[in-house]
């Protein structure tokens, strides 16, 4: 298969990830004779950079051209500080996410049984929680309508939803359901919000399609609940932009880290795939970052083209690394973003064809 990738690494720790991420798909590519074409385009603070534009026409014009896009991350301490900054790197996300018709944010949540004791929570309530969020990612409170009072003492905020845009993502997830365990949590404020009763009666009336798909409710308070108390409960959860955005990072810890949460964003005609995590403008150049979440978001671009024992691959060697420890310092190893990302590489060129007893002693040696 021949596909055009579009690579945006952005801000902070992007485009360290990103090395490693395109570095393992050209050895899936090799190893299952494919061509891959990368190519690369800034966006978020490097955009404003060198354009001044958190999301240049050339970088837009890319992705639209291409048949997926590899993204890194966005941010900098620049633009953090200064809330007041007009034109700022997370708005050339959110305008990429529209301009191509993202419409559902896919996130797997999984706890890896050799990383229960890096999660803050105890093992037994987490071990062999496994689960997916369908988060709707163009529309909400964060596309609203916004307002500040001309004295600045009160602003406004707007969430608007229509039927058509939660039966696109609602649709998806039961079909997703279908292929899971068949079940379906809707997560919502339908207690207060209109847009939540919208919701809930919308996708009340989608799951009659799908009898075979159990369907549930959480208010998403009980919700952030729930992950916590009982994460192993849930199978896919459903819910709009913004509970989507906050209940999936806190899901992070279930895997004991944010680093290793890969993410797709699917549309009609587009797709984009990305780790969860932000820019970590800390560690930019450290060579400390987890490469991980960026390589199975990779996996989950290969998955969206059928490619499913390529992305297999990807994963076992995923598992393979973080049961060796073969990791970055926050999930208990001692390597480097580099010499993760090198090993990755060589595992799946070459999987199973390593020394176990150099890995023993630290050494990174493929044989």
């Amino acid at each position: 298969m021949k596909l055009n990738i579009a690579v945006l690494p952005g801000d902070g720790i992007g485009p360290e990830i990103m090395q490693q991420s395109v570095k393992v798909l050209e050895a899936v590519a090799e190893r299952f004779q494919h061509e891959f074409r990368f190519e690369s385009s800034p966006v978020g603070a490097a955009g404003i950079e060198e354009t001044g534009d958190p999301l240049p026409e050339a970088t837009l014009e890319l992705c639209k051209k291409s048949d997926a896009v590899l993204f890194g991350a966005i941010g900098d301490p620049k633009y953090d500080n200064h809330p007041e900054a007009k034109i700022r790197p997370e708005q050339g996300l959110l305008r990429l996410r529209k301009e191509l018709g993202l419409f559902a944010n896919i996130r797997p949540i999984k706890a890896y049984k050799s990383l229960l004791e890096h999660s803050p929570l105890r093992p037994e309530r987490i071990e062999a929680a496994d689960m997916v969020i369908y988060r709707e990612l163009t529309s909400g409170i964060y596309y609203g309508e916004r307002s500040l009072s001309e004295d600045e003492k009160s602003a406004t905020d707007t969430c608007t939803y229509t039927v058509e845009e939660i039966e696109r993502i609602a649709h998806l997830a039961f079909k997703s359901a279908q292929k899971r365990r068949k079940k379906v949590t809707l997560v919502d404020k339908a207690n207060v919000l209109e847009t939540s009763r919208l919701w809930r009666k919308t996708v009340t009336r989608l799951a009659k399609d799908y009898p075979d798909v159990d369907l549930d409710f959480l208010f998403v308070d009980n919700a952030a609940m729930q992950l916590i108390l009982n994460p192993r409960q849930f199978d896919l959860i459903l819910t709009e932009n913004m509970f989507g955005d906050i209940l999936s990072d806190e899901a992070s810890i279930i895997g004991g880290s944010i680093g290793l949460l890969a993410s797709a964003s699917v549309g009609t005609t587009y797709s984009l795939f990305e780790p969860i995590h932000g820019s970590y403008p800390q560690a930019a150049g450290k060579g400390i970052a987890n490469p991980v979440a960026s390589i199975l978001s990779a996996a989950m671009l290969l998955e969206h083209f059928n490619l499913t024992k390529e992305a297999q691959a990807v994963i076992d060697a995923v598992e393979l690394s973080i049961k060796l420890q073969i990791s970055t310092s926050d999930i208990g190893g001692g390597h480097t973003t580099k010499s993760v990302g090198d090993f990755l590489e060589s595992l799946v060129l070459e999987p199973g064809n390593f020394n176990n007893e150099n890995l023993r002693y630290g050494q990174m040696t493929i044989i």
